[in-house]
């Protein structure tokens, strides 16, 4: 089993709909149709990226940003190398 991934992103909420952005400062950039409100946002990002990345949901954990853009999401079931594969080039 590969170690957890730490995985940096710029979270847009409020959206015209969900999508990856690209990347941006060493961010993935994510847009959300979630508005930040009672950490809707935060929930559809880290079910949105599990979708993304073909994982299931509980593999996607917010662990810093709650009530910021910048967010931080431990990734676990990937390795680094797997989780760049499933991303848009940087």
């Amino acid at each position: 089993m590969s170690p957890p991934v730490r995985l940096q992103v710029k979270a847009l909420p409020n959206a015209g709909r969900d999508e990856v952005v690209g990347w941006h400062a060493g961010a993935l950039k994510v847009r959300a149709r979630a508005p930040a409100l009672e950490g809707r946002a935060n929930a559809a990002l880290a079910e949105f990226l599990a979708d993304h990345l073909g994982l299931p949901r509980r593999n996607v954990t917010l662990v810093s940003g709650e009530k910021s853009r910048q967010k931080s999401f431990v990734i676990t079931g990937l390795d680094e190398a797997e989780l760049r594969r499933r991303l848009p080039a940087a």
